[in-house]
């Protein structure tokens, strides 16, 4: 469970390296994002020479959480970090990737919540 001021590595090839959710979008008593649950970042550190700068504001998609998530069969899923990936669009646009590579397993439940596109860059989905 991610709420506001949570560090997060970015897990694809923008030019982030960490980043600091600052906003759990769905009204204002929503406190926790948890896996496929869209936040805003700012980005506190990133590679020279690429797309995302730090200080940048972006959407991102929660894809990997410590916390352990239950899943519908009884079963846990858990993730040695918290990690992002960052998105483009909001509202009605189409959500797709900044990115072109996502590293790292991603789960299930983000494919299942309609990110079908990060799913299909992830190297393993579990």
């Amino acid at each position: 469970m991610l709420h506001d001021r949570s560090i997060v590595k970015i897990a694809d090839n923008s030019g982030g390296i960490l980043g600091r959710v600052f906003k759990v979008p769905g009204g204002s008593k929503r406190r926790y994002a948890s896996l496929g649950d869209e936040v805003i970042i700012s980005v506190q550190t990133a590679q020279p020479r690429k797309a995302v700068k730090k200080k940048e504001v972006h959407r991102a998609v929660v894809v990997r959480l410590k916390k352990a998530c239950r899943r519908k069969d009884g079963s846990y899923i858990r993730f040695d970090e918290n990690a992002v990936v960052l998105i483009t669009g909001s509202g009605k646009e189409p959500k797709e990737p900044k990115a072109n590579r996502v590293f790292g397993p991603i789960p299930r439940e983000v494919v299942e919540r309609g990110y079908q596109k990060i799913g299909s860059l992830a190297p393993e989905v579990v």
